[in-house]
């Protein structure tokens, strides 16, 4: 099996990796970096449960090669969360009941973040849209929209 060495940057530090090109990226973040915040679902893209943000874009994580992330910039959800605070987003999903079994909740905030990063303002459409890839079978999908709205306020306010 070949291997390559990469470089990217995960959550701000820089890790350099020797990793089998068929590797995905979704493998390297559980396994070799130990960050377990990002979910494998299907690992067929299906369910957004693996999504991360690739310089600012979300992506699943299951279907793009480590060696494709070469010289980029990933966050996971463990990258969200200050020192000593939550990320607006993660407050907003805590305080509208957002999360129920919290499998799909990773996904989501990083589809979420990709969004508002883009657009602070988006509308329910904009919201449903961007979350459109990533599936929850516990809470439906109204409160996690309220809490995506209740944080694009939280975060205009910033």
């Amino acid at each position: 099996m070949t291997e390559k060495t990469i470089t990217l940057t995960v959550n701000g530090e820089p890790f350099t990796l020797n990793v089998p090109v068929n590797r995905t990226l979704l493998e390297v973040i559980r396994e070799d970096l130990g960050m377990t915040g990002t979910k494998e679902g299907c690992g067929d893209g299906n369910c957004g449960a693996c999504t991360v943000l690739l310089d600012g874009q979300p992506v699943n994580s299951c279907l793009v090669l480590a060696v494709e992330a070469e010289g980029k910039e990933v966050i996971t959800v463990e990258g969200l969360a200050g020192e000593d605070c939550l990320h607006p987003l993660q407050q907003a999903f805590i305080d509208e009941g957002a999360v129920q079994c919290g499998f799909c909740t990773p996904g989501m905030l990083l589809a979420a973040k990709g969004l508002l990063d883009n657009n602070p303002s988006p509308t329910d459409f904009e919201i449903r849209q961007a979350i459109a890839g990533n599936l929850c079978r516990c809470t439906g999908y109204t409160r996690i929209v309220k809490a995506i709205k209740k944080a694009a306020s939280l975060l205009a306010q910033q």
